[in-house]
């Protein structure tokens, strides 16, 4: 089989394809012939390092995420069969095997039947964004714990970055759930995205206040923040008291200056959120939400639903991961021959 991997880390260090021997499935396991393979930020991040070029114990395989059709089922393996269309997540967290290549074997957990409406696109668009957006909405102790139609009627759910692939996500996995939505960008093209995506209203933050733009349309009682050392204060400002406020990623510095006052009086909840380090149950509920949400016809992607697809080859994998780095906008995709 072909497979993209590099062999010592740094943005910069040589992925090369080779030729490598099919994995079997062992007990428990299946093995999945990839189509597409997501690349995410946090793939990115796996191959940068700790910013200088360290050796590997063994060859890394990028990218998390990906979808296909099972090839082989493990002993003890029950939900999937042969031909079956999938989904996979987390391929390659604390493994050497990522979705970058054409086969995969994975523990069946991590193997999702794929809606027969849903494209591999699609499926291979889920895994770190979608799951990271169901947690960052059901994180709170009021719940609910699992996304469903109904789960969010009568509450304003708030979505920083609604152009980004969380942003995005969280978006639809909202609305879905009966949220009204509003999600903030910065400039035109990204307002149109976030549109098509099924926000309500879209804010510009780049024009204007937006507290008040925020507050002419109603209190959110939960924000999924992109960018909380600029935006936390804002939030703390315009969430309705008992509110949860989820942040998804850690920005440009490690700490967070909370006012904790204000938070206290408003009795402000916030969640810090990793999927990789989600309970089993937090992502098995994850797992259950995305997987109804997709067969809905809820999740999806393209141009037409507010997330364009940049596409690249497998020879192409260095160049994949550099466009999610330069921040393309939307989802970037490998696809695998």
């Amino acid at each position: 089989m072909k497979s993209a991997l590099y062999r010592e880390t740094g943005l910069d260090s040589p992925i090369e394809v080779v030729e490598r021997p099919i994995p079997d499935a062992g007990r428990g396991h299946v093995r999945v012939r990839i189509a597409v393979s997501g690349v995410n930020p946090t793939d990115v991040d796996q191959k940068r390092g700790r910013g200088a070029h360290e050796e590997l114990r063994e060859p890394q395989v990028p990218n998390q995420d990906g979808a296909g059709t099972v090839d082989a089922v493990g002993e003890g393996v029950h939900g999937v069969s042969v031909g079956d269309r999938v989904w996979v997540w987390d391929a390659s967290w604390k493994r050497s095997e990522g979705t970058a290549q054409q086969y995969v074997v994975l523990p069946a957990h991590q193997v999702v039947p794929l809606a027969l409406e849903a494209s591999f696109d699609v499926g291979a668009s889920l895994g770190i964004p979608a799951l990271t957006a169901h947690r960052a909405l059901t994180s709170f102790a009021e719940g609910p714990e699992e996304l469903a139609p109904g789960a969010f009627d009568g509450r304003t759910v708030l979505v920083a970055g609604g152009a980004g692939a969380v942003g995005h996500a969280a978006i639809q996995l909202a609305r879905w759930a009966g949220a009204e939505v509003i999600a903030t960008v910065s400039g035109d093209r990204k307002a149109e995205l976030a549109t098509r995506a099924g926000a309500h209203h879209v804010i510009d933050y780049t024009r204007g206040s937006l507290p008040a733009a925020v507050r002419a349309i109603g209190r959110p009682s939960v924000i999924v923040e992109v960018n909380a050392l600029h935006n936390l204060h804002d939030d703390i400002e315009l969430i309705a008291d008992g509110g949860g406020i989820s942040i998804y990623t850690p920005g440009n510095s490690p700490t967070l200056d909370i006012p904790s006052r204000r938070a206290m009086t408003k009795n402000i909840q916030f969640s810090f959120i990793l999927t990789y380090t989600t309970s089993e149950r937090q992502k098995r509920h994850a797992v259950a939400a995305v997987a109804a949400a997709v067969a809905a016809g809820a999740l999806a992607v393209g141009a037409e639903h507010g997330m364009p697809v940049t596409r690249f080859s497998l020879d192409e994998v260095p160049a994949a991961l550099q466009a999610v780095a330069d921040h393309t906008v939307g989802k970037v995709l490998v696809d695998i021959p």
